[in-house]
């Protein structure tokens, strides 16, 4: 397959609407996600195609700004055609995937070769009305998106270790006191999944007690955090209610819910809520780092990565607020530079920091206030 190359460039601020190519071999998919699209007057569907032989030829005729989709199609799989794209002609693409267990592993795989957003087919999860606001804001963010063309996708490092192996007021004794263990909390959205890979891949095996809140829909937290685990030192699964949060073990707040931190004597313990939504999202990172500040205060860290919106900004600086140390990923390493820079217009970013280093002055924060 080969179509002309195209200079990733720098995402600027948008005058015209933003141009959509839908790929989707189901007539009614692609009727359902134009019409949802539609509706939207900064959105412009300028095209559909059945497959990917049929979407190569109608990139290269309409330019579009974002694509969406499908994984399940004949001639050319998905999964196939984005690995070809992100190699060759680089561009914003939200899979639209049905949200099952069977198909979550396949949409993370679609997180690595590059897709921006993945989000729920007509039918599954989402129900039609549920879908417009959905993959608009999915589009929105993979317009701002900044892609770079990619090199042949990498197996797992071979040399990664596997180990398989409420009440807000209620932790105001231990949040003021330096305790022996700590909590690191982290925030993502858009770019998140790989962002997040990356950095815990550089705890060690007895890193403190992790919280993660990543803006993913449900049944995908629960392959996503069993992908992690299989890459990281420490245990990575996804919360439960009643889990202890503790070193060596990272908590991944499940789809649909939110995951908050409360404080039982002188451990933390997670809790999975219901609740509405905060920033259209559920889970939620300013519910999860508000949680932190309560009742971990000094005794925590955190860091909020790339994404769109200003998701984690106020929690972050009711974080710092309360004595905790806190990362904003910086510009220049995020996938969308938004709601880290919330956080720095909040003040509520100790650091501002590449992803290749967040790890390290987390890590660092952690062993100075144990000290």
């Amino acid at each position: 397959m080969s179509v002309p190359l195209r200079t990733p460039v720098r995402p600027s601020p948008r005058a015209a609407p933003i141009r959509v190519l839908v790929v989707d071999d189901s007539a009614l998919v692609r009727r359902i996600l134009s019409e949802s699209l539609s509706r939207h007057e900064d959105i412009d569907v300028v095209g559909t195609a059945t497959d990917p032989y049929v979407a190569r030829e109608r990139i290269v005729q309409l330019q579009p700004d974002v694509i969406t989709l499908d994984i399940e199609m004949p001639r050319m799989d998905g999964l196939s055609f984005l690995s070809k794209l992100m190699r060759h002609f680089p561009l914003p693409v939200v899979v639209v995937s049905s949200l099952t267990p069977q198909n979550s592993e396949t949409a993370l795989r679609a997180l690595a070769l590059g897709a921006v957003e993945v989000i729920g087919k007509p039918g599954s999860a989402l129900s039609a009305g549920d879908l417009g606001e959905e993959l608009a804001r999915a589009v929105r963010a993979a317009s701002q998106a900044r892609v770079v063309k990619r090199a042949e996708p990498a197996a797992a490092a071979a040399s990664s270790t596997v180990f398989n192996d409420g009440a807000s007021g209620a932790a105001v004794g231990i949040a003021a006191l330096n305790a022996t263990n700590k909590i690191i909390a982290l925030g993502a959205s858009t770019g998140g999944t790989i962002a997040l890979e990356q950095l815990l891949r550089r705890f060690p095996v007895d890193a403190p007690g992790t919280v993660i809140v990543q803006h993913m829909p449900e049944q995908f937290t629960r392959s996503f955090a069993k992908r992690l685990d299989q890459l990281c030192a420490m245990r990575v699964q996804e919360a439960k209610d009643g889990d202890h949060v503790v070193p060596g073990l990272a908590l991944v707040a499940p789809g649909g819910k939110h995951l908050v931190v409360q404080a039982s004597g002188s451990r933390w313990v997670a809790r999975v809520k219901d609740g509405p939504k905060v920033h259209h999202q559920r889970p939620a990172v300013d519910v999860l780092f508000q949680s932190v500040a309560r009742s971990a205060g000094r005794n925590a860290v955190a860091a909020l990565l790339t994404g769109m919106g200003a998701d984690g900004a106020k929690g972050m600086l009711m974080m710092r607020e309360a004595g905790a140390f806190t990362v904003a990923q910086n510009e220049e390493t995020c996938v969308v530079y938004g709601m880290p820079r919330e956080a720095v217009k909040l003040d509520a970013a100790v650091q501002v920091l590449p992803l290749d280093r967040i790890a390290e002055a987390l890590l660092l924060a952690v062993r100075i206030t144990t000290a």
